[in-house]
């Protein structure tokens, strides 16, 4: 009888140990971890829950192993893999909210912004400047970049998107670009199919080359569709375009801010003062609104425009209301 009484007593106070155990190990994993403020963790390429463990205790960040080494062996099944990439760890945050952040697609991302009007060598320049960004791409010319997106012999100008783009630590300069570049294909093909009618423009490449001279002559929102006529109304009576940014992309590095009446003159295969029709490729990086102009252009009857210097034009529909309107917002100026 005292032998049953024992045992009894002694499985009793095992059961209490057990219980208090139990309750200390949740204790540990919701207790808050070592952080006063934010901090980024980096789980490296294939690295396993008890190596980033003994690191972050190393660091000080955790102070205990064994509540996660338990952890990991009494619940693996129900602990999803590590994620390899930059994690921010909260003050106040638990060991067991640690554990599920590491696990999640949470990872920390970057922004890189890319403008409308941009063009692909200003848009190389910012990937080259970003943060955390893999630059494989950073030392190629502009023709291996193209054969390296899968589309050799390419002029790269007005191909890619111009967007915010977000990605995390490790994605590359061509991961980039192959999603502004494919993002831009989807774009244009569901502009193409909604067109109106009666164009002067034949393809889906001559709109994205219209798209972009809109895009550089105007940052106007109202305008792109009035500027897009002019243009399209020139093209079907065969008058030159006469647009100065085609101008300055000619130039190139010859730009010194100042357009002259001999560069004017000057002949470039982007020169629209010079050469009839359509530049050869784009000049800059369209947005969705001057692709949307491009192919649905405003009707009227204006010929020509002149920069009123507040980023508005004056449309005129003859040569003579066009040579007063430059009198007075140019010459005068």
């Amino acid at each position: 009888m005292r032998l049953v009484k024992f045992l009894v007593g002694l499985a009793i106070l095992v059961a209490i140990a057990v219980f208090a155990a139990y309750h200390y190990w949740q204790y540990r994993l919701d207790a808050p971890i070592a952080l006063e403020t934010a901090q980024i963790y980096e789980v490296p390429e294939g690295a396993g829950y008890h190596r980033v463990v003994d690191e972050l205790v190393t660091r000080g960040i955790l102070e205990h192993r064994w509540p996660y080494q338990v952890l990991l062996r009494l619940e693996s099944q129900s602990i999803p893999a590590l994620r390899a990439g930059e994690f921010q760890l909260e003050p106040g945050m638990s060991g067991r909210e640690l554990i599920a952040l590491l696990g999640s697609n949470r990872v920390v991302t970057y922004t890189l912004t890319v403008p409308e009007g941009w063009t692909f060598r200003q848009m190389r320049e910012r990937l080259a400047r970003a943060p955390k960004l893999a630059k494989p791409g950073g030392e190629m010319s502009e023709a291996e970049v193209m054969a390296a997106l899968g589309q050799p012999g390419m002029s790269p100008e007005g191909w890619f998107f111009p967007d915010t783009y977000r990605y995390r630590k490790g994605v590359s300069d061509l991961d980039i670009l192959k999603q502004a570049f494919e993002s831009m294909q989807v774009r244009l093909d569901e502009i193409w199919r909604e067109r109106g009618e009666n164009l002067a423009i034949e393809t889906p490449y001559e709109a994205l080359i219209l798209a972009s001279l809109i895009e550089r002559e105007t940052g106007a929102p109202e305008e792109r569709r009035e500027i897009a006529g002019v243009f399209m109304r020139r093209l079907e009576k065969g008058m030159r375009l006469q647009t100065d940014p085609t101008v300055i992309y000619g130039l190139g590095d010859d730009y010194d801010g100042n357009i002259t009446r001999a560069d004017l003159r000057r002949p470039t295969p982007y020169n629209t003062y010079v050469i009839e029709g359509l530049p050869p490729t784009p000049i800059a990086l369209p947005g969705r609104a001057a692709l949307e102009a491009a192919v649905n252009p405003k009707p009227g009857d204006s010929l020509y425009f002149v920069a009123r210097g507040d980023g508005t034009h004056q449309f005129s529909r003859s040569l003579k209301e066009h040579n007063a309107a430059v009198r007075k917002y140019i010459l005068n100026r």
